[in-house]
């Protein structure tokens, strides 16, 4: 027997749609170093979630999320708890994904507590 994950409904879509996507831009290839290194610089470990939305690092990355007036962290609060707990997964799940060569150059950034 294998495990498999239940799959949950999202409830607030839209908006969850919306803060996925703004999350899956900054971690693309070409956006993930801009990202890193504002993290570096503001002293934030990358797995501390509400510290990135707290100080604005994906609206200081990317440029639609910005330019449409709302924020990250906005986005996320108007989410329902399951919803939230989805979107930390997926957050996490990208980070995860980030090449080997970055994780090493910003260690400090990757480094947990």
């Amino acid at each position: 027997m294998t495990y498999e994950q239940a799959v949950i409904k999202i409830e607030k879509e839209a908006q969850f749609t919306e803060l996925k996507a703004a999350i899956e831009r900054v971690f693309a290839p070409g956006s993930v170093e801009k990202l890193l290194k504002r993290l570096d610089s503001r002293g934030i470990r990358i797995r501390n979630f509400d510290g990135v939305l707290d100080q604005q690092i994906i609206e200081y990355v990317d440029a639609s999320l910005k330019k449409s007036g709302k924020t990250a962290k906005g986005l996320y609060q108007v989410l329902t708890l399951t919803d939230q707990g989805q979107m930390r997964e997926f957050y996490l799940s990208k980070l995860e994904q980030v090449e080997e060569a970055l994780r090493h150059k910003f260690r400090k950034v990757f480094q947990y507590y």
